[in-house]
């Protein structure tokens, strides 16, 4: 791109569309900023890769998955409903309405703030002013006051098992299958290669998950992920774990475990060992930003196994206020933290209100994970051993989910609910559900970490009964020393 071009006046710009990026359009505009947002596809691509080739469409996936297999689990409870077909290719036109509908929602959104949005792809050349190519190759150039960096990350890929969208996929590949293949192998056990292939899995497929660590989950405490790796079992699903992918011949995925190489039969392989920023070509050195080179930044947070892995670079550094320059912010994948889309809508009010003069900083006690395994795992603050690590003297108390009624007339018995209070301060520091709807639940245990709420605090809330919500309340008066549903 020539600089020196005719540069035209921004107020804030905003580089990405995703959650991150339009969220901080979004309160800009509502603090009365003149906002751009450059997103490289366009209209289109409001909402990001969570809207069109993750969070959505993998929850969507994962439902239906469910749906479909739970017919025959409730056989007992009398259920008989034989016969029952999912189409992959009615669900994509589904789910291509759903993430259009969505996107559509955003921009209707971003134009009652008056929010430009144009379609390219930026990269700074100085400290205030940015190039942006557009689809028909024509180069547009902005000069701002201010402008926040939300372009997200994309997945890893492997030497020798290159993503080629018909034998090799990436999770978005493995979200547009048109049928269900016969066989599978997924190479990572995160959070995203369990989703999928306990989603393939409830439709049929023969699934066999490769991870070169010596757990599923790696990122997440060992207890909670029992009762996941029972499922997997009860699936029919194969863990290889301490086994590398190697290549593919013929019809079948070489893999090398603790016992030599192996081949595995897979009509598809789906790579999903994590994802790494998008900064690379950004031109952030002319826009004097940080980089970290070690793949973190705000050495406060840890990252989790699907995020940006140590080492691989490409994170930005910034302050609380999220600022990586007195001019420029970064929010969401492109910073350190979990790789998690409420986190980067959380940034991006911070970004967005600092640089609009406002006194803001991400100051989050704890950032809620959740994994929509089977059973889901919803996490937030700390475990025992993190509460113990950090000095602190904690207890633990677990609800566990075979005491729920509700839980029993979903049939679900595998799981708990487990709160972790620091003994010093009588305050909820840690809370971790197993179970069904654990995704939805978890958020009451955010909030009471949020809060400082002691567990006398949460047992003295009434809970709805018969709910699964009522196992954070039990779990509180078990820490307490009087449960009513479990002998102390």
């Amino acid at each position: 791109m020539v600089v020196g071009e005719l540069a035209e006046s921004a107020d804030l710009l905003v580089i990405g569309g995703g959650p991150g990026g339009y969220a901080a359009a979004i309160r800009a505009a509502q603090l009365g900023r003149e906002v751009t947002l450059v997103e490289r596809n366009g209209a289109a691509g409001l909402g990001g890769v969570c809207l069109h080739v993750g969070c959505i469409p993998s929850k969507a996936l994962i439902e239906l998955a469910g749906a479909a297999h739970r017919t025959g689990e409730l056989a007992a409870a009398g259920l008989h409903a034989d016969g029952v077909a999912v189409s992959l290719e009615r669900f994509q036109a589904w789910r291509g309405e759903l993430c259009a509908r969505l996107a559509r929602g955003v921009g209707e959104l971003l134009a009652k703030g008056e929010v430009r949005i144009v379609h390219g792809e930026a990269r700074f050349n100085r400290p205030d002013r940015v190039a942006v190519r557009t689809p028909d190759d024509r180069a547009l150039f902005f000069e701002f006051q201010h402008a926040i960096v939300a372009t997200g990350s994309r997945p890893v890929d492997l030497p020798g098992l290159r993503v080629d969208d018909e034998r090799v996929l990436d999770s978005a590949g493995a979200l547009a299958l048109t049928r269900t293949p016969k066989t599978v192998a997924v190479v990572g056990a995160g959070y995203i290669g369990l989703e999928l292939g306990t989603a393939l899995a409830k439709l049929g497929a023969r699934v066999t998950v490769v991870e070169a660590l010596d757990r599923v989950l790696p990122s997440i405490d060992e207890s909670l992920t029992a009762p996941v790796r029972r499922r997997l079992r009860a699936l029919g699903v194969d863990v290889r774990l301490r086994t590398t992918a190697e290549r593919i011949e013929g019809d079948s995925l070489v893999v090398a475990g603790p016992d030599g190489e192996d081949r595995v039969e897979a009509e598809r392989v789906i790579v999903a060992v994590g994802r790494i920023p998008n900064t690379e070509e950004l031109g952030l050195a002319a826009a004097g930003i940080p980089v970290a080179p070690s793949g973190r930044a705000r050495g406060s947070e840890d990252g989790r196994g699907d995020a940006a892995p140590a080492g691989e670079g490409g994170l930005i550094e910034v302050g609380e206020d999220m600022r990586a320059t007195e001019r420029i912010a970064a929010i969401g994948d492109v910073v350190a933290g979990p790789a998690l889309a409420h986190k980067a809508t959380a940034e991006a009010a911070v970004a967005a209100e600092a640089l609009s003069g406002l006194p803001a900083a991400f100051d989050a006690r704890a950032v809620p994970e959740v994994i929509f395994t089977d059973p889901e795992i919803g996490t937030v603050g700390l475990t025992e051993d993190q509460a113990r690590e950090a000095g602190l003297d904690p207890v633990v108390a677990t609800f566990p989910l075979a005491a729920s009624g509700r839980a029993g007339t979903l049939d679900a018995r595998d799981g708990f609910t487990r709160l972790v209070t620091d003994r010093a301060t009588d305050r909820v520091i840690g809370v971790h559900i197993v179970g069904p709807h654990a995704s939805e639940l978890v958020a009451g245990g955010a909030l009471a970490i949020e809060l400082m709420a002691s567990p006398g605090d949460v047992a003295a809330t009434i809970h709805p009964h018969p709910t699964l919500s009522e196992g954070l309340h039990e779990a509180a008066a078990l820490a307490l020393g009087h449960p009513i549903h479990v002998s102390g």
